[in-house]
């Protein structure tokens, strides 16, 4: 019986060992980097051809960064806003035949420059989705990401194109919502710390005091969550507060099933607002007030704005500064007129 033919498949490792050089400088030769010394390339070529070696499309799509892929990162996949963005992202994306790879920080701010590194290596281009970075690190890590699209964020990297909603307008919307029927104690509980959109939002705030002076207005810490808001009740009902704004819906909802285990009457005893207009805020008890934000277009025009980039279409976009979204004021049950 004949000695069976092997079937190992050529790799880059045989090619550098053939050649005497690095496995990155036989990539950086296969994949038509002309920095290489062109004897060594030569060398490499030559090894290449002797040894039949076949480079693999799929590692060559990823040096190349041609894979039709873009990535997401994202603090908090289990936020239905985060998530309605994603999916008006993918399903734009999958329309022209891009997929999209998702990276969630698990609000882990010193995990985010790590994972927009990584997914960017993997993909063609990076969507940061309001990540929690500070500026100077975002500053920092931009011009290693082109092609990179920001939401609720902005870089002074004229590259990469930013798309805003604004939190500020928005909150001031729900004060004066507030104020307009009769309350005058409002408490604000706030989201996470490094959250940009919260910092829009507390702007926002110290504006509404200003031009209402009248107005007693308290910073509650929070979170972004469920939980958070669940947490928040007694904080909320000690502060004497008549009005809530809420960081988002789901602290919103959180807060209402804290205040109905404690038999506080929501808006009877107290009203309370959300933020975003998830879809689940139309149906809690009571339906929640909020400032409704058009999310799954913004993942839509974040792919836009992406296949641009990817297919080198001049752009004003990125120099003429961010694209502002408004959120929209949906007034339900949650508020009401303020006691005595």
């Amino acid at each position: 019986m004949g000695r069976r033919a092997t079937t190992r498949r050529i790799g880059i490792a045989d090619v550098a060992l053939k050649a005497g050089v690095s496995h990155a400088t036989v990539s950086r030769v296969m994949n038509g980097n002309f920095t290489v010394d062109a004897t060594i390339a030569a060398r490499v070529r030559e090894a290449a051809t002797e040894l039949n070696y076949q480079p693999n499309p799929v590692g060559r799509s990823l040096a190349l960064g041609k894979t039709d892929t873009i990535g997401i990162v994202v603090p908090d996949l289990s936020n239905p806003t985060f998530q309605a963005i994603l999916r008006g992202l993918s399903m734009a994306a999958a329309q022209d035949g891009y997929r999209v790879l998702i990276a969630d920080s698990s609000e882990v701010s010193s995990e985010e420059a790590i994972l927009a590194g990584e997914a960017r290596r993997r993909c063609d281009g990076l969507v940061l989705c309001a990540p929690r970075m500070s500026d100077a690190e975002l500053e920092e890590l931009a011009p290693s990401l082109h092609p990179m699209v920001l939401i609720n964020r902005t870089t002074m990297d004229t590259q990469a194109p930013s798309l805003m909603v604004d939190y500020g307008q928005g909150i001031q919307e729900l004060a004066g919502h507030l104020v307009g029927l009769g309350h005058t104690r409002l408490a604000f509980l706030a989201g996470p710390a490094r959250s940009a959109s919260n910092a829009l939002r507390v702007l926002g705030l110290d504006k509404f005091k200003a031009s209402h002076p009248e107005i007693e207005l308290q910073m509650i810490d929070g979170g972004s969550s469920f939980e958070a808001g669940h947490e928040s009740a007694d904080a909320v009902l000690a502060s004497g507060a008549t009005g809530v704004l809420a960081f988002n819906d789901l602290v919103a909802m959180g807060l209402l099933s804290g205040l109905h285990e404690r038999g506080i009457r929501v808006p009877e005893d107290i009203s309370v607002t959300g933020f975003d207009d998830i879809p689940f805020a139309r149906y809690t008890t009571p339906t929640l007030t909020t400032a409704a934000v058009p999310i799954t277009e913004l993942g839509q025009q974040a792919w836009h704005r992406m296949r641009d980039l990817i297919r080198h279409v001049p752009s004003d976009a990125g120099t003429e500064g961010p694209t502002v979204f408004q959120p929209r004021l949906e007034t339900r049950s949650s508020t009401g007129p303020a006691k005595g």
